[in-house]
């Protein structure tokens, strides 16, 4: 307090106060300010995501049927019987889901090791240095995906025709008579694998900026020693890649379980030629959207979530044996 001049009576006393102590502390104002700024993402996952599974969950276990959502009634586990029947083959189970599961799980067998082969193979030609416009390729490979899927699918159907294609066009140049690609059912899956390599621009950047990640000084060390390319790739390229793998077999295996679009359009919205476009993720949407049994494709789509969670699960079991971490062990 300080003293200041005032009437004769007597000195003026003024008070001096210093600042205010805060209400909250430092790293407290940080935290709200930071849940502040993700509201917006918290806001949209909560009535997107979570609250559309919620609702998925709670019409599993009833026979809604979105034309008639008043006689709506609960049949308790009716949906997931009627799903394990049909996966044992018992009588009043779904005859579809056993061979939908099936086609989905081959597929994902061929799609998922080549697709990885190929873009990791790709990554390593682009950082080569003995390949001349690199970023040129880098560009080209990437360009596919800003194409719509639906009209890379449209331009994949004209190139696999039978009669026209540019496919069939290039074997019969050799001497070969090339297949009917999408209406044959043992080739409708090498197809699609096929198709699936035009999209493989954001997994060979991703490869990419791994393998620019790795130490130059491992394969001049490698080199001095002697070794050659394939024990390179096998004692240094691969393990040090293994991280940027393992995430990439992550996100193709979930994605090829929601595989749906491109198997809709060849398929013709009837999973044609003879079921074998019948994935499971259509055969859902089948369920859904035109028999009108919500009830089950939800309980379908419960069946995908658990079947894609378990086999992450799986994934990352297996990670602490071929994943390299660096300043770990392995």
């Amino acid at each position: 307090m300080t003293a200041a001049s005032g009437s004769a009576a007597g000195p003026t006393i003024v008070e001096r106060h210093g600042p205010r102590p805060a209400r909250f502390s430092l790293a407290t104002r940080e935290s709200i300010s930071g849940f502040l700024y993700i509201s917006p993402w918290i806001v949209g996952l909560l009535l997107f995501t979570l609250a559309p599974m919620v609702a998925s969950f709670v019409m599993s276990f009833t026979d809604f049927d979105p034309r008639s959502p008043g006689e709506t009634t609960f049949i308790g586990f009716a949906n997931y019987e009627r799903m394990v029947r049909g996966i044992l083959g018992q009588p009043g189970g779904d005859p579809l889901i056993g061979s939908s599961l099936f086609i989905t799980v081959r597929f994902a067998a061929i799609l998922i090791p080549v697709t990885l082969g190929f873009a990791l193979g790709v990554a390593m030609l682009v950082n080569s240095t003995l390949l001349a416009g690199r970023n040129l390729f880098r560009t080209l490979f990437y360009m596919p995906m800003q194409i719509p899927i639906v009209a890379s699918t449209l331009i994949w159907i004209g190139m696999l025709n039978a009669s026209t294609g540019w496919f069939n066009s290039i074997l019969g140049s050799v001497g070969v008579d090339g297949p009917d690609w999408l209406n044959n059912v043992a080739w409708v899956a090498p197809s699609l694998t096929i198709m699936g390599l035009w999209g493989i621009g954001n997994m060979m950047l991703i490869f990419l900026a791994g393998l620019q990640g790795i130490p130059t000084e491992l394969y001049d060390a490698a080199k001095v020693d002697g070794a050659g390319r394939w024990s390179t790739f096998r004692k240094i390229t691969l393990p040090m890649l293994s991280p940027v793998l393992f995430y990439n077999v992550i996100i193709t295996l979930i994605g090829t379980f929601q595989y749906f679009t491109q198997a809709y359009i060849i398929g013709n919205g009837r999973g044609d030629p003879a079921g074998a476009t019948n994935f499971f993720n259509f055969h859902l949407y089948r369920e859904g959207w035109a028999f009108y049994d919500m009830g089950y494709a939800s309980a379908l789509a419960w069946l995908l979530f658990a079947i894609v969670l378990v086999l992450t699960i799986g994934v990352f079991r297996t990670a602490g044996s071929w994943v390299y971490e660096a300043g770990g062990d392995r």
